[in-house]
């Protein structure tokens, strides 16, 4: 079990470094999914860092636990954003359905921030 909980929070690691690096690269990207009473390239960068930040404690045995409950509570903040988009009339994803299915997604990153988070 240790060695599964360790190869995911390699991966989610990973994910979240280039998701991270990805917010310097491509902001416009994820400008639809921050609401317009946000400053939008100020969010983007902060949380940018943040994803690296997690990422990387993700990847160091040391972190590794306080990386995954900050990933779990970093992701409970991403989920209202999701579930917004769901109802938009141009949703973020590209489609409603594709925003409905980015919800469960959601929940699959929580539950494993959660895990990669227990000792």
């Amino acid at each position: 079990m240790k060695t599964l909980r360790s190869i995911l929070a390699i991966l989610f690691g990973i994910f979240l470094i280039i998701g991270g690096v990805n917010h310097f690269i491509k902001p416009e990207m994820y400008d639809p999914l921050i609401p317009d009473f946000f400053p939008k390239l100020m969010v983007n960068y902060i949380t940018g860092a943040i994803e690296v930040i997690l990422g990387i404690g993700a990847i160091i045995p040391a972190y590794r636990s306080r990386a995954g409950m900050g990933i779990l509570i970093l992701m409970v903040i991403f989920l209202p954003i999701h579930i917004w988009d769901v109802f938009r009339d141009n949703p973020a994803m590209g489609s409603q359905g594709k925003a409905i299915l980015r919800v469960p997604f959601q929940f699959l990153f929580i539950l494993w921030a959660w895990f990669i988070s227990k000792k």
